[in-house]
């Protein structure tokens, strides 16, 4: 049988949040769980339930935890806008004090779009699908990746590309647009907030896209956005499978991956990698063959990082041009397939 000691539940983290959360009444909770994105919401109502039947010391641990928690936080933030804003009234005046107000403050986040972040990826695509590709764009690139990648999917064939495309190629979003998708969203029944000007997308966003894309999509949809911008597919490419991946992909392939790696290369790709993966990549090869390779790392001494990202580069387009062949797998990817 268990110790007392070991069958408590550890009150920390969101088990402690939980509890707390519990103790406050209704609408006091309710007003702490508006301020939370939709993950922390979820992972609240699982510690809550989990925490249903907590005991009096669990209690008490978790207030403790509290305390020591808000112990080491200053106030300073708390309500600094208006603060700022008081200061500066006070020594400008109220006209000077706003212009320049007007241009150090910076701008607040757009909560325009905050509402797609609950809406399952069947609704959003239900909104956009009549709608012009950049508008798509615009509303995938402000979804989690993962609920991004299944809208995708559920849009028409012929335009996935193009809204890939446009994500990898967009800059700031301009109030305009911003006003354009709120009418959007009234039309389709939804109320949405006002607010400034929102800055999303760019290649980071559409390869964290791409990754939880179905493979044989992102074969089709990487070679249309080619044929438009080679250039753009292939940074795109280089960001959905980055040096780090390698730690995802299994022993056997990474072996088969490392065998057509020159030392060399190896040596400078692995100078200041995080030891999780070089225990990893190591792992993968004889102990000697592992050993040379630490030494060699060791005697090298500091090595530009210039040099290292390139052979990184080169390691990874090896991964890649073996993926393509089929002679492995690259790990990390979302959304495989298999037959």
């Amino acid at each position: 049988m268990l110790e007392a000691s070991e069958q408590k539940r550890a009150m920390t983290g969101s088990a402690a949040a939980a509890v707390l959360l519990m103790l406050f009444e209704e609408d006091e909770a309710a007003q702490i769980l508006s301020r939370l994105e939709p993950d922390e919401v979820r992972q609240l109502g699982y510690a809550m339930y989990d925490v249903a039947d907590v005991a009096v010391d669990e209690v008490n641990t978790a207030l403790d935890h509290f305390v020591s928690k808000a112990k080491s936080r200053t106030t300073v933030g708390y309500g600094a806008g208006e603060h700022i804003r008081g200061m500066m009234h006070k020594a400008l005046g109220a006209d000077r004090a706003d212009n320049m107000l007007a241009r150090i403050t910076p701008p607040t986040r757009s909560n325009k779009l905050e509402m797609l972040k609950w809406m399952q990826a069947k609704e959003v695509a239900h909104i956009i699908e009549q709608e012009h590709p950049q508008i798509m764009a615009l509303v995938i690139a402000h979804l989690d990746p993962t609920v991004g990648a299944e809208t995708l999917q559920l849009l028409p064939l012929d335009v996935q590309d193009d809204i890939v495309y446009r994500i990898a190629t967009l800059g700031p979003v301009t109030t305009d647009a911003l006003d354009e998708l709120e009418a959007l969203l009234v039309r389709r029944g939804s109320s949405v907030a006002t607010g400034a000007s929102s800055q999303r997308g760019g290649t980071t966003e559409a390869a964290a896209i791409m990754n939880n894309v179905r493979k044989v999509n992102e074969q089709r949809i990487i070679k249309q956005i080619g044929k438009r911008d080679k250039a753009m597919a292939q940074t795109i490419e280089e960001e959905m499978f980055v040096f780090d991946n390698l730690i995802e992909m299994d022993d056997k392939n990474l072996g088969a991956l490392l065998r057509t790696i020159e030392n060399d290369i190896l040596v400078v790709a692995l100078k200041g990698c995080n030891e999780l993966l070089k225990s990893k990549i190591f792992g993968c090869m004889s102990s000697r063959a592992a050993q040379a390779i630490a030494d060699e790392i060791e005697d090298r001494g500091p090595i530009r990082l210039a040099d290292v990202i390139d052979a990184q580069k080169q390691v990874i387009a090896a991964a890649r041009r073996m993926a393509e062949s089929g002679a492995i797998m690259l790990g990390g990817k979302g959304g495989e397939d298999f037959v």
